[in-house]
């Protein structure tokens, strides 16, 4: 790494990394787990609209450092302090939901519920809490050191990338009797008041 870069870019880059490393663990634990649910008989759903979230992901994680670099954003310590404390309670949120969902947890969209559905953890009250999370983190990554042109077009193209991916799962997820009575009055991301 450049030391000539000032700390607080040296740091945001570490946290970036940090970020790129627990993905690739992610991808490590969705391949082990689809693995498993092909062997007991579940099957993928096709996604078209897969390759555009992966992109927007990488793209993240590739344009909030370029953006703080080349444009030398500055760090500003209040923006920073709020992002991180987001960042860390998305990325907390997400891997409760990789707990919580066990061996049904992957990226990708299986039919592994017809007769197990989960409804414990974050799920006792919203649908989506994992999309929920995601997208806390991919807009609060780069307001850490105020890469706001990543966070912005992050999350307009978050918003259409998720509400595909959305659409998609729960065709899937409504079509399962059990998950519709267990799952289908909840919200999706907020709980209820």
């Amino acid at each position: 790494m450049d030391v000539s870069l000032p700390l607080s870019v040296r740091l945001y880059l570490a946290l970036v990394a940090a970020i790129a490393a627990l993905r690739i663990v992610e991808l490590a634990i969705s391949t082990r787990n689809r693995r498993a649910l092909v062997r007991g008989g579940a099957s993928a759903v096709p996604e078209r609209h897969f390759r555009w979230m992966a992109l927007l992901h990488t793209s993240v994680l590739i344009a909030a450092p370029a953006e703080v670099v080349g444009l030398q954003r500055p760090f500003l310590p209040l923006l920073g302090a709020v992002s991180i404390v987001l960042l860390v309670a998305a990325a907390a949120m997400r891997w409760w939901v990789i707990r919580t969902l066990g061996r049904h947890w992957n990226v990708g969209i299986m039919d592994s519920a017809r007769d197990d559905v989960v409804d414990d953890g974050p799920y006792r009250w919203v649908r989506h809490p994992n999309y929920a999370a995601v997208f806390i983190e991919m807009l609060a990554l780069p307001l850490v050191h105020t890469a706001w042109i990543t966070a912005v077009a992050g999350m307009v193209a978050h918003v259409f990338v998720l509400r595909a991916r959305i659409v998609a799962e729960e065709r899937m997820l409504f079509s399962s009797p059990a998950y519709v009575a267990r799952m289908g009055t909840k919200p999706r991301f907020i709980p209820h008041g």
